[in-house]
């Protein structure tokens, strides 16, 4: 059994960066995958009532940016530098940022109400955002930070999945440098092995 543990519901979500990094690390893990049914009785046993946890030798540490900010310095996937890794942060709260403009779509029950807001991200947040990502990727050598591969590179990934999922539509088909920084991470050959082979799950 590995000294390592990832815990997150049974989803991609905000872990499956975290698991590409591992396993792009060829590092061993435990993967647990908690039920959303169970996870009420579990929530309060956390450090901050939130998932995913990494456990490392029965330490754990909680929030998916910094586990893979600490990951990404283990596997040589951080800056060469502090001003590049101040460039590697600012680009993941920006993610960050796009990431939560999504969250009113992905609660709102309302079909009406959804599509308007489904409109907007399309036609607003999407291009704000996505525009500028070219930019980031084009002067970093096709990468979004430090002129090389690096651990925001693998969230701007699993966040385009996931925006893609939400969305219904392929967020990043109208934008080539981002398209081909994800297909490029898709293809690492540890990560496609893990992609090829990680559970179907509902998000």
């Amino acid at each position: 059994m590995s000294d390592i543990k990832l815990t997150y519901f049974n989803g991609r979500g905000l872990a499956e960066h975290i698991r590409y990094l591992l396993k792009y690390g060829n590092i061993a893990f435990e993967d647990i995958r908690i039920e959303q049914d169970n996870w009420p009785a579990l929530k309060e046993s956390t450090p901050f009532g939130q998932l995913p946890l990494y456990e490392e030798n029965g330490k754990v540490a909680s929030q998916s940016l910094a586990v893979a900010r600490y990951i990404g310095k283990k596997i040589n996937l951080a800056g060469d530098d502090e001003w590049q890794n101040l460039e590697i942060d600012s680009v993941a709260d920006t993610l960050t940022d796009l990431r939560l403009k999504h969250y009113p779509f992905y609660q709102e029950s309302d079909p009406e109400k959804k599509e308007k807001l489904k409109q907007s991200l399309l036609s607003e947040t999407v291009p704000y955002y996505f525009e500028r990502f070219e930019k980031f990727i084009t002067k970093n050598s096709g990468y979004l930070a430090a002129n090389k591969l690096t651990w925001v590179d693998f969230f701007f990934a699993t966040t385009l999945d996931t925006l893609t999922r939400i969305l219904g539509v392929n967020v990043s088909e109208k934008y080539e440098g981002s398209s081909k920084l994800k297909k490029k991470i898709e293809e690492l050959p540890a990560v496609k092995t893990w992609i090829a082979a990680r559970p179907e799950t509902p998000f």
